[in-house]
């Protein structure tokens, strides 16, 4: 699917919630790295805060991210919140590497929840990327998640 195939159609509604998903540049693993993961954990507070929105459920992957995020107000839209978590966590892994580049794909896949979708059913799946990867045999032994649902 080309980046502009996902782009058509995308709205960013105020208080609805969206499953997002983006990966690494060539799907690199560069989140196997502790310190990197963690780098990338703290901009999800500083995204939350600056735009007014809330991550309900997501999980950073050595190569991927996924994750559902509501909405609050007009003030910022869907690809402007992503941008802004994909820019600032390249920011922060770089300056941590001393080094320029690429981290992430262009654009993300995203699909608007409706009122019947099962909350609680799509953040068990999020939450079990580790295990159905074989990272982990247990969640509890996975660092890079959080749910407001589990």
């Amino acid at each position: 699917m080309s980046w502009s195939d996902l782009r058509k159609g995308r709205l960013s509604e105020p208080n609805r919630e969206y499953f997002i998903t983006f990966n690494t540049l060539d799907r690199i693993p560069h989140f196997n790295d502790f310190s990197l993961a963690h780098l990338f954990c703290q901009q999800i507070e500083t995204n939350q805060k600056h735009h007014k929105c809330t991550w309900l459920t997501w999980v950073l992957m050595p190569d991927h991210f996924h994750g559902l995020v509501k909405l609050k107000n007009h003030s910022s839209t869907l690809p402007t919140i992503v941008g802004n978590l994909k820019g600032a966590s390249a920011f922060q892994v770089n300056k941590h590497l001393k080094k320029n580049g690429t981290l992430w794909q262009p654009s993300f896949y995203d699909r608007a929840l409706r009122a019947e979708d099962d909350r609680l059913s799509i953040a068990r799946y999020i939450i079990a990327n580790p295990l159905r990867r074989g990272l982990v045999k247990s969640v509890k032994d996975y660092s890079f998640w959080d749910s407001v649902y589990l």
